[in-house]
């Protein structure tokens, strides 16, 4: 709407910083940002669109406020203050008193290449997922809860303007092919309204991120931190946190990285309080739908992108039509839910195994992995990490934790979530147990036995370190007493490498 021209090229100036080194200037559709020494300034562009109004001065400053306000508990530090650029009889200054002219919101700068789109290309190790998830945890537990049915709506309104908007706005797609999907889309979105209006009720509807992609996330000192959340749109920020967490989700999986995205999916599922993890698993029946609509989107915005850029439209159509083409594949998995029980010794590997197969198994981003030492751990209101006394592995603890996994797996499997149950299973009628939970829920199931020498079980377990496991060569020592009894599931060697392991896993699986 304004000419901003001339105050980006006076913040695109290395003297107004006072630096001698060059300023970096960084688009989007919303705004222009200027990295200057160890500085950023972040100027709104004068625009407006349906879900976007920076058209006035008074707006743009607004909005500025905003962004400080939904930014700074999620990026302590990051996020200094508002400033205006002036307009001085010695011209254009960054403070002062004279006439404002604009508004930047001011940034500590950070190593811009330290972003996670940055970073993806070597994949995220567990440590950093589990730091990133407890991020979001605690993002979602401060954010304000909204429970007027409206918000439910509201969110079924701006889905159904994204699918029409690509009915109308694709480009380079077949017609029927975009029709087909939004109908799809259309349908699961109504279908999946009692489950939202269920969850709305249970207080998972928050004034969340709303932005939460790879790129709006920084390492800083090694450690992940959450910024650039939606600020110029209450509604579009209200939402499920499912579905805030299905942004990240799904660009992982976009970007090829399933096992990550599986990770995270059940470190966030692991982080659950004890009274919200089996509606968290009742909830994840949404997870394609909004993984889908994420998709959709980002394909959305990526076409009216190429619909702006003239004669550089050509990437902007291609990530079009591959986020369409996630967001058809994420809408309908073709891939049934099944259960699959891995047991042994303490040290054989259980859980290793399991996070190995969790990521291959079911609806993306894979299967939920349920593990005995979490489970014991919630119920028992204590951190993964946490030491639990003697008494919290007597026998009626120990069939209360069987207890929950068998319920929860039960609820992931009516959800339409493959399963990975990891606990010793040392008992023939706890074997029998989670095998008739799947039988209940109409699923395929496949028991896995790992064993391996109790020399090698009692070094593995000696060795661990930052596990939720609370095991010791003494509690080897006890299991290999156990009576085992009949054993019908497959055995694997537990001395096997891991892929080699995984991939013998892997074939009984497929059967």
């Amino acid at each position: 709407m304004d000419d901003q021209a001339p105050i980006f090229a006076f913040l695109a100036r290395p003297d107004t910083h006072g630096i001698d080194t060059p300023v970096t200037r960084i688009d989007t559709h919303g705004a222009v940002v200027f990295l200057a020494g160890p500085d950023a300034y972040k100027v709104k562009r004068a625009v407006r669109y349906p879900f976007l109004d920076f058209s006035t001065l008074e707006k743009r400053h607004a909005a500025c406020l905003g962004e400080m306000a939904v930014n700074g508990d999620n990026a302590p530090g990051l996020y200094l203050g508002v400033v205006p650029v002036t307009r001085t009889a010695e011209g254009l200054r960054l403070g002062g008193s004279g006439e404002v002219v604009e508004w930047a919101v001011h940034l500590r700068r950070f190593d811009e290449t330290q972003t996670l789109d940055r970073l993806k290309g070597a994949g995220f190790a567990e440590p950093l997922l589990a730091a990133l998830a407890t991020r979001i945890r605690e993002s979602h537990d401060r954010a304000p809860v909204r429970t007027d049915p409206a918000v439910t709506e509201a969110f079924a309104r701006e889905a159904r303007s994204t699918l029409e908007d690509l009915r109308h706005g694709a480009r380079g797609l077949p017609a029927p092919q975009v029709a087909a999907y939004a109908d799809a889309a259309g349908d699961a979105l109504r279908a999946a309204r009692p489950l939202m209006e269920a969850r709305r009720e249970a207080g998972c509807i928050r004034r969340c991120h709303g932005d939460l992609h790879l790129r709006n996330i920084v390492l800083i000192d090694g450690a992940p931190v959450l910024f650039d959340a939606i600020e110029f749109n209450d509604a579009i920020a209200t939402c499920d946190t499912l579905y805030d967490l299905a942004f990240l989700l799904m660009d992982l999986l976009h970007h090829g990285l399933r096992h990550e995205a599986c990770l995270l999916l059940n470190r966030m599922l692991w982080g659950a309080a004890d009274g919200d993890i089996v509606r968290d698993v009742e909830g994840l029946a949404l997870l394609p739908l909004f993984l889908s609509l994420r998709a959709a989107i980002r394909a959305k915005v990526a076409f009216d992108l190429a619909a702006l850029r003239g004669a550089n439209a050509e990437a902007a159509e291609a990530d079009g039509r591959a986020y369409f083409d996630t967001a058809r594949h994420l809408l309908s998995p073709d891939a049934p839910p099944r259960l699959v029980a891995v047991g042994g010794l303490s040290g054989t590997g259980k859980s290793t195994l399991a996070a190995r197969l969790a990521p291959e198994l079911g609806a993306a981003p894979g299967a939920v992995h349920l593990r005995s030492d979490i489970e014991r751990k919630r119920l028992s209101g204590c951190g993964e990490l946490d030491r639990l006394p003697p008494d919290a592995y007597a026998p009626d603890v120990t069939a209360r934790t069987y207890a929950r996994l068998r319920d929860l797996a039960g609820h992931a499997l009516a959800a339409g979530r493959s399963v990975v149950v990891d606990a010793v299973h040392a008992h023939p009628d706890e074997r029998a147990a989670i095998a008739a939970v799947a039988r209940t829920q109409g699923a395929a199931f496949t028991g896995l036995w790992l064993e391996a020498p109790a020399d090698l079980l009692r070094a593995r377990v000696e060795a661990r370190r930052n596990d939720a496991s609370d095991a010791t060569p003494e509690v080897v020592d006890r299991q290999e007493r156990y009576e085992i009894g009949e054993l019908a599931w497959a055995r694997l060697d537990a001395r096997l490498p891991l892929p080699e392991l995984g991939r013998q896993a892997a074939a009984l699986i497929r059967g």
